[in-house]
């Protein structure tokens, strides 16, 4: 009786360790996404402040110059403006999505739907977005975690992927959210290329959610990523 009670007090200690070091591990965690995200809230302020401002004044500057010259020389002119418009609204649009403050206040849904339309209107592919079930309540700060692994993923769409399409699909049950993010690029061998940073942070950020993460990909198959969030009632 003696060493079965021993036992006993040793393995509840040994849990409680073990408890303790993922407790400590997850804190870590979140101090390094609260980090990243003060480090992308201040790049926001700087593109819509500073960049904004600097193209702003470039797109006034543009249309008092074009007040004083010929109409031909002025047509031409226009088509910069035009350009350095679009240029403004892209930077602004750039700031909004990393700036987590605006992601709280819009959602992750609404989030999604701008950083989309982003890429459709720079013709870098053609993307989908289908929304199945009634929207659930999700908390704010693990809308931010969900929207920067899926942030995560389109920025290796862009980056490496050479692909056409890129559909996302959010289906709302109600204990889970799944995600479903899938673009038709080149691709890759799972077996022989090495985990980056990316890949590991979007790892390790579900896993702090405590959803259930896939990440799968093949060559000339595109890749296919899916998450199945536990919605908190």
């Amino acid at each position: 009786m003696f060493f079965i009670a021993f036992q006993r007090r040793k393995n509840k200690l040994i849990f409680e360790k073990l408890k303790a070091e993922q407790r400590f591990e997850d804190e870590i965690f979140k101090s390094r996404i609260e980090i990243q995200e003060q480090a992308l809230k201040n790049v926001s302020w700087e593109l819509h402040d500073n960049i904004g401002q600097l193209l702003s004044t470039a797109v006034m500057q543009i249309n008092i110059l074009g007040t004083s010259i010929d109409k031909k020389t002025a047509d031409g002119l226009q088509d910069i403006r035009s350009l350095v418009g679009d240029s403004l609204q892209e930077i602004r649009n750039l700031s909004k999505t990393l700036n987590h403050e605006v992601i709280e206040n819009v959602g992750l849904e609404k989030s999604i739907r701008v950083e989309l339309k982003r890429f459709k209107k720079l013709n870098f592919l053609t993307p989908t977005l289908t929304i199945k079930g009634e929207e659930e309540h999700i908390d704010p700060k693990d809308e931010i975690i969900l929207y920067r692994i899926i942030q995560e993923f389109f920025s290796n769409t862009i980056k490496y992927a050479e692909a056409s399409n890129l559909d996302v699909e959010l289906e709302y049950t109600e204990e889970h959210l799944h995600i479903k993010i899938q673009d038709d690029g080149v691709g890759f061998d799972m077996n022989t290329v090495e985990a980056s940073s990316g890949l590991l942070n979007m790892k390790s950020r579900a896993a702090l959610l405590k959803a259930k993460y896939e990440y799968t990909s093949a060559p000339n198959k595109g890749v296919l990523l899916t998450l199945s969030y536990p919605i908190k009632n």
